[in-house]
């Protein structure tokens, strides 16, 4: 056992987050915590990484584990990122010093002893890897793709970027025990992969929190779903879940059904016990008896929950027009910035009905592309021209918020001619119930913004899908959601993903940005990705 959660409670603002739960971790073990926002998978890590503490219970570690987990950005205020991530080794840099102060003693004076203690430290530094720090540093910091930014200002990154040095940071730590929370979301899919091989050859333990399916599925041995304050245990990775859940499911709908019978049948017996009591003359007090010891068992009785319907997203998007034939078309595109070109030479027909996955490491240019077919920026070379009747729904990486302190309901109705009755209602189709509406845009969660997007592209009545990220902040029931309505639409997709599940799913063509050129692959991401993978090693 190496990490024990025992009979913990919680409760945050007068909101019982889960009550006398029970959690066991085995060393080595590789465990993904699964449930729908807002269930305390993020309140559970807090407390098992000892940043919170329980209001019942206790966590207990093995003696000498050490837990690697990022749960805020802290500041570091005039250090380049490099320093950043030297940082990790406090201990190694602390003996450096140390060897340094007796080497500048043996320049005065050596002796018997200085020398044994030198040695001795010396030895010491050695083992545990200090001459290998800048090896290790460069080595996470090549594989998270941040090996550009070493030089740069830690407080010049965007949050993404800090997000991947803090990440690298805490990998360069060795811990134990490592609490990743949505560790692939600022990753681009090079650096997910490289996490993955990281998971599968780290000797400590991982547990994760992940709406990455296909990341779950490359590395979660056991899945603990969470769900009204209570943990459920299914082995195997997320697929192997989805299948227990369904037998789960199955035989607690049938469990409940049948306890639901029994209970009926018990209430009928009291009923006519009582009946035939009453009815006796005189009045029979065997049959009163009888009844009472019968309504004592069933308030005795464990009773079987009956399952959950969840609610999900009701999205809807329908091309109610076709566009042309040739919905854009690039010739001979060349782009950058500065000195630095992004891509060149790049031929790109989209028709109708395609399902054009845009695919490439961070800084290719993907986001850069979407906007010229926008018409947002216009290229440094080359001719771009959109085809007939193309009517667009754009989805953009972040949400761009005209006025963060407007209410959420005024956001939506700000580019629709709907009553507030009316957007209440559709609202609550994207899951914002109650006083949910009236939040301040400025307030919302990464989540949120993207269901009140999804919500406002609902209405646009397009032919034509841009979308970048779209399964950013999304949990898994949204993201399953929106893959079916997109599955449904019948206009052309075009979209941005380190989602490979996703993309997989949807997507039936691929342009792969690489080397400053696009190769379009015309199959899903996994035989695209074959395809590239031929070119690396060509």
């Amino acid at each position: 056992m190496q990490l024990k959660a025992e009979n913990i409670s919680k409760s945050i603002g007068g909101n019982q987050i889960f009550t006398k739960m029970n959690i066991e971790v085995l060393a080595g073990e590789r465990i993904a915590v699964v449930g729908r926002n807002g269930c305390g998978k993020t309140t559970l890590f807090q407390l098992l990484a000892g940043v919170e503490q329980p209001d019942e219970g206790r966590v207990m570690k093995a003696k000498g584990d050490k837990v690697g987990y990022l749960h805020q950005i802290p500041d570091f205020p005039n250090k380049a990122v490099y320093e950043v991530l030297k940082e990790a080794f406090a201990e190694l840099l602390q003996m450096q010093e140390r060897l340094k102060e007796f080497e500048e003693q043996m320049t005065q004076e050596v002796t018997e002893k200085l020398l044994h203690q030198y040695g001795e430290l010396q030895e010491q530094f050695m083992v545990r890897g200090g001459y290998e720090m800048d090896a290790k540093i460069s080595s996470v910091a090549n594989g998270l793709g941040i090996h550009p930014l070493v030089d740069s200002l830690f407080d010049d990154l965007s949050g993404g970027e800090k997000t991947k040095v803090m990440l690298a940071h805490i990998i360069l730590q060795q811990p134990s025990i490592l609490l990743l929370d949505e560790p692939t979301n600022h990753l681009d899919l090079a650096a997910i992969e490289w996490l993955e091989n990281y998971i599968h050859y780290f000797k400590g333990t991982v547990i994760m929190i992940s709406h990455d399916r296909q990341f779950l599925n490359n590395t979660a041995q056991k899945v603990f779903e969470m769900e009204d304050g209570e943990i459920w245990v299914s082995i195997g990775n997320y697929d192997a879940y989805l299948r227990n859940k369904e037998l789960k499911i199955e035989q607690q709908f049938a469990a409940y059904q049948e306890q639901q019978k029994k209970i009926q049948k018990i209430k009928e017996t009291i009923r006519r016990l009582r009946q035939w009591a009453n009815e006796a003359s005189p009045p029979n007090p065997d049959l009163y008896r009888k009844a009472k010891v019968m309504e004592k068992m069933l308030e005795r009785m464990e009773l079987v929950k009956k399952p959950k319907n969840e609610k999900a997203m009701n999205l809807q998007l329908q091309a109610n027009h076709r566009a042309g034939k040739e919905v854009f078309e690039l010739r001979d595109v060349m782009h950058g910035f500065g000195e630095e070109i992004l891509f060149m030479d790049v031929n790109l027909p989209i028709y109708w009905q395609d399902r054009l996955a845009i695919v490439g490491n961070n800084g290719t240019g993907k986001s850069t592309l979407l906007k010229i077919l926008l018409q947002q920026i216009s290229p440094l070379s080359g001719y771009v021209r959109q085809g007939s009747n193309v009517k667009i729904g754009y989805l953009s990486q972040q949400f761009d918020i005209r006025n963060p302190s407007a209410r959420l309901i005024d956001a939506f109705r700000e580019d629709l001619s709907v009553a507030e009755g009316e957007a209440r209602h559709i609202l609550a189709q994207f899951l914002f119930y109650g006083h949910d509406v009236f939040k301040r845009v400025g307030d919302l969660s990464g989540g949120e913004k993207m269901r009140l997007r999804l919500a406002q592209l609902m209405y646009q009545h397009c032919n034509v899908l841009i979308l970048d990220e779209p399964t950013n902040h999304l949990d898994i029931e949204s993201r399953e959601v929106l893959e079916e309505t997109l599955e449904k639409f019948t206009g052309t997709i075009i979209a941005i993903s380190h989602d490979r599940y996703f993309l997989q799913r949807i997507f039936t063509k691929t342009a792969w940005i690489e080397n400053h050129s696009i190769t379009v692959h015309n199959g899903p991401y996994n035989w695209a990705y074959e395809k590239q993978k031929k070119n690396w090693c060509e």
